[in-house]
């Protein structure tokens, strides 16, 4: 491994101000963070140096620290592209050397669409976390560590140390290609609560489009539990997904919450977008659609019946925000 770590430092020195070989396994450079001494020109406090069977980038100015991986993603995507893959032609991956999961072309990775865990149902602690949502363990995985597991298939963290245990929500593409995955932290304390790998990165992140008749209405949830209680729905699984390029019809499902000041500007945003909305009545005091159906709510016919578009739907949204 480190002779690919050298080439790819050679490779991206051009783009590091007064780098130079101090030694075998140690180069300094002027720091692309911080930018290093502003008074003193030639001072170079950026150094990538060995630790064990990697390379680490440390900046003795402002601190910054990182592994070289996600240091040559930082400076040029490229070089990081064609170095991932030339890690994964020797079989390394993620912490150490790891076998990926994934058949080498010859252009890119393309991942197997089997998940290589054990379901749900075999975990006593997630089969109680899930049925006391109303939710159905068959449909789920477990990983005991799921930075760990995420590290198996592309280097994603680097660091692994504050690993959990997760139940793992698969993410299919319409052909059924496995894109992705989110893990639900089974403790509560653990931050964040939801953590989401993309195994194609160009893919929405976007949970059930495996299963929805796209030529019916589709329901766009907030979360991949919610939407496992109405029909013919999605879930966003990231605030970035963008659903302007695909040409369904949509209806968005925010969370239930009228003094979020993001909940309250994300429906405005979609009614300006001319989507419907569902804006609950007063009456619905439960935050999201699995409280909602937990506390007997049926909820297909809550959402049906509360669905507005245009002018009524700002109407109706000046009536319902708290903020």
């Amino acid at each position: 491994m480190l002779h690919i770590d050298a080439k790819y430092i050679g490779l991206v020195s051009a783009r590091l101000d007064k780098f130079k070989r101090v030694k075998d396994h140690l180069y300094t450079f002027r720091c692309p963070y911080c930018g290093d001494s502003k008074k003193n020109k030639n001072k170079t406090r950026g150094y990538i140096y060995q630790v064990k069977t990697d390379y680490n980038f440390k900046c003795h100015n402002c601190g910054e620290s990182r592994s070289f991986t996600y240091f040559l993603k930082d400076r040029d995507r490229q070089l990081y592209d064609q170095y991932i893959l030339e890690r994964y032609k020797e079989g390394i991956t993620g912490i150490g050397s790891v076998a990926p999961n994934f058949v080498y072309t010859g252009k890119k990775p393309v991942f197997k669409t089997k998940m290589d865990l054990p379901r749900a149902t075999e975990n006593a602690d997630s089969v109680r976390y899930l049925t006391k949502r109303g939710l159905d363990p068959k449909d789920y995985f477990y990983a005991e560590k799921f930075q760990r597991f995420c590290n198996t298939y592309k280097p994603t963290y680097d660091n692994i140390t504050r690993d959990h245990a997760r139940i793992v929500i698969p993410m299919y593409s319409e052909s059924k290609k496995l894109i992705g995955f989110q893990g639900r932290a089974l403790d509560n304390y653990v931050q964040p609560k939801y953590l989401t790998m993309m195994l194609d990165e160009e893919h929405p992140k976007i949970y059930g489009l495996d299963k929805i008749d796209k030529k019916e209405t589709v329901y766009v949830t907030e979360g991949p539990f919610d939407s496992t209680f109405l029909g013919n729905s999605i879930a966003m699984c990231g605030s970035d997904v963008d659903l302007g390029t695909m040409d369904y019809k949509f209806v968005f499902v925010y969370d239930n919450e009228p003094r979020s000041r993001e909940i309250v500007s994300k429906i405005a945003k979609t009614i300006a977008k001319s989507y419907p909305v569902v804006i609950f009545p007063s009456s619905v005091h439960e935050k999201d659609l699995n409280d909602m159906h937990l506390a007997g709510q049926d909820v297909q016919n809550l959402i049906e019946s509360n669905t507005y578009k245009g002018l009524e739907a700002t109407l109706k949204l000046q009536t319902w925000k708290r903020v």
